[in-house]
């Protein structure tokens, strides 16, 4: 028997850099909340804004996420502010994101629902990138 999906558009953003299981997890837990997955991937421009660099530049993270399965849809994220016209222009149902941003977003509960996320425990970019760094330095 297949499972039925809700008809109803999810949409989330990220930087997705370093592709690793924590992503798979968020992508996979946000495709069973409907029939549509949207992902809005942070551009290169976007993160210098933000000051953050990334490994993997922003054409090859667009690629591995069009790749994954439970995404229907890649986006590109250039600004802070074209999250509700995403909203509006996608007919998006549920914004979900990471409960580290808990409570920024709450301004999109006009247009959608809005959830927080708990994270994959014990992995983040964040820490692999550490973890790069210091085998790096050992060898060195």
């Amino acid at each position: 028997m297949t499972k039925t999906l809700p008809n109803r558009t999810i949409l989330t953003y990220g930087t997705f850099d370093l592709f690793h299981y924590g992503h798979v997890r968020l992508l996979q837990r946000l495709a069973t909340m409907g029939s549509e997955l949207i992902v809005g991937c942070s551009t290169d421009e976007f993160n210098a804004l933000k000051g953050k660099s990334c490994v993997m530049p922003y054409e090859q993270r667009r690629l591995i996420l069009e790749s994954c399965r439970y995404v229907s849809r890649v986006i590109p994220e250039t600004t802070w502010e074209q999250k509700r016209s995403d909203i509006v222009n996608y007919n998006v149902s549920v914004f979900a994101i990471g409960d580290d941003w808990t409570g920024h977003f709450d301004d999109l509960r006009d247009v959608a629902e809005v959830l927080y996320l708990p994270r994959t425990k014990n992995v983040s970019t964040t820490e692999l990138k550490a973890q790069i760094a210091a085998r790096k330095a050992a060898v060195a």
